[in-house]
């Protein structure tokens, strides 16, 4: 019955959105869209080029795209980017890990408990509003500077922003498909599955691509203050000796590195979520 009432329910959305008078928002990854995006970095480059060659400023100061690349292979091929980047791979994603799993299972119980959610909302918003900066010498001092003080610093980062998602993501299901599924006799459990996580994805799914962005953020702070290893680290060092270079190369991996989570998240939605479309 209650697949039957969710199957009820893509029906009516699919029909909705297929007979829309409106114009169809185009897919997020269309033809075109992957086509501007080459196009796109292609200009930034050739400005960035331009700029250096109109205002003529040295390589510490602005270097330009080839000495960048020629830095960032030279670092890649002997292993020092390599290891850096790995290691903030490792705190992003564990902080990302730790932040899913609470932000699900805590936002579950509030999402479905508004008395408890106006206790826990002002001590969130208490927390949130400090500054991480401010907690994450904290956090290292009482954990160490080992690994586990970086991936619990990105965790913090993570977590409030998944929370909320999470919330608003399963309050945004359906009341009569909640009520359907009640009458017919599905426990929490069914309901769960079959009716609020399906229909929540969407916007679960916003939640943890911004969640994934904001972990290799958390990672960095961790590295900026206390760290020897990473790409927050690194950046401190090219800071610290005025190499341009290898402070450019550290922060456009940095922006690959979260273009990659980004787009992996993509991938898992478009995949997850096909009756949305």
């Amino acid at each position: 019955m209650i697949r039957e009432q969710r199957s009820i329910y893509r029906t009516q959305r699919r029909a909705q959105y297929d007979y829309d008078p409106k114009p169809r928002r185009r897919p997020a990854w269309s033809g075109s869209t992957r086509l501007w995006i080459p196009l796109s970095l292609a200009g930034m480059l050739l400005l960035w080029r331009a700029l250096v060659f109109i205002g003529d400023y040295p390589p510490f100061v602005l270097p330009a795209p080839e000495q960048v690349a020629a830095r960032w292979l030279q670092e890649m091929t002997g292993g020092v980017l390599l290891s850096h980047t790995l290691y903030t791979l490792a705190e992003a994603l564990g902080g990302f890990a730790i932040a899913l799993i609470l932000s699900l299972s805590l936002g579950y119980a509030l999402a479905h408990a508004p008395r408890l959610e106006r206790i826990v909302a002002a001590h969130i918003v208490i927390i949130q509003a400090i500054p991480v900066v401010a907690i994450a010498p904290l956090i290292i001092l009482w954990v160490g500077y080992d690994l586990r003080a970086k991936i619990l610093i990105a965790a913090v980062v993570t977590f409030f922003p998944m929370l909320s998602s999470v919330i608003v993501a399963l309050r945004g299901v359906p009341r009569d498909l909640l009520e359907m599924g009640a009458i017919s006799g599905a426990g929490r459990w069914d309901t769960l599955r079959h009716i609020e996580l399906p229909l929540a994805l969407p916007a679960l799914f916003g939640g943890i691509k911004t969640g994934l962005a904001l972990a290799t953020t958390g990672a960095v702070v961790a590295e900026f203050i206390g760290g020897r290893n990473g790409l927050g680290a690194l950046i401190n060092i090219a800071r610290g000796l005025f190499d341009t270079p290898l402070l450019f190369v550290s922060l456009l991996t940095l922006a690959l590195l979260t273009l990659a989570f980004y787009l992996i998240a993509i991938g898992l939605e478009r995949r997850l979520i096909t009756w949305n479309d």
